[in-house]
């Protein structure tokens, strides 16, 4: 251990240390979480809910009358969050991919939902798939978790507006995905990962490392609460996660600048 920690820099270390507080406050976090689970809790938060209405989720709605044809399979919560990140690209000319297509179902659902202008590309390892294809739908037959097959697929498809990664689900091929599309997705494109099953997933913890480098920090010097935003910041705009699904966000434009300006007249005398 002495020799690996007497290779690294004063960085890495620095890094490295950052990484295991990191983790105990992971911990922590799990275990806050936990409690909430407690009936008591549970029992306070029942009287204090306010029933809704809530407007008609068109997805859901498509979901909910296909009864015959090619099939869909999806968690029920999936068309809010659907319908919360993907609603700005409907009747625009977009490019969608969907990995993962079983019984094309979801291909048809997508092509409804974002309209005639939207072109669908859909990846899967079963040749059986290709009969999914049509003058809408490109099909693409090949392993995800396959970095080369990745390099072929960017060179034959534009850069994209919406990936949804609803294939093999195993975290490794989750991560080889993320990594080899996140660069050909375009400004303001979406990336959603589904199926994120179990506490201390390996992909889901993959995201909270990834998601960390938008708290990077550094005040410009003779600026009060200016920064500089680095590459990462200046591209992701946002990561979101919900019961079993990832959600990432690109920026429509570049950030050049993070700033928080100070409003008002009065001001307490310790800031």
């Amino acid at each position: 251990m002495i020799e690996i920690f007497a290779s690294l820099s004063k960085k890495q270390i620095l890094s490295s240390i950052r990484c295991v507080l990191g983790s105990f406050s992971s911990a922590r976090g799990f275990w806050a979480a936990r409690a909430l689970n407690s009936a008591c809790y549970l029992e306070a938060q029942k009287s204090n809910v306010q029933a809704e209405s809530v407007a008609a989720n068109v997805l859901e709605q498509y979901f909910d009358e296909v009864t015959e044809g090619p099939g869909i399979w999806k968690w029920r919560h999936y068309f809010e969050i659907y319908h919360r990140h993907l609603h700005k690209f409907i009747g625009q000319d977009v490019h969608l991919l969907e990995v993962g297509i079983y019984s094309g179902g979801s291909l048809q659902m997508w092509q409804h939902y974002l309209g005639p202008e939207c072109q669908i590309y859909g990846v899967d390892i079963e040749e059986a798939c290709r009969a999914y294809e049509s003058e809408a739908v490109n099909i693409f037959i090949g392993d995800q978790a396959d970095r080369q097959f990745w390099s072929h697929f960017k060179k034959n498809v534009p850069s994209l507006d919406i990936i949804i990664d609803d294939g093999g689900h195993a975290p490794r091929q989750q991560i080889v995905t993320l990594e080899e599309l996140i660069s050909h997705l375009r400004p303001g494109g979406v990336y959603i990962c589904e199926d994120v099953h179990g506490s201390f997933n390996q992909f889901a913890q993959y995201i909270n490392g990834f998601c960390q480098n938008l708290n990077q920090f550094g005040v410009k010097p003779g600026q009060e609460l200016a920064c500089s935003p680095t590459q990462f910041q200046s591209q992701i705009h946002s990561v979101h996660m919900y019961p079993y699904v990832v959600v990432i966000e690109k920026t429509s434009r570049p950030v050049t600048e993070f700033i928080a300006p100070k409003h008002g007249t009065q001001w307490q005398p310790f800031l």
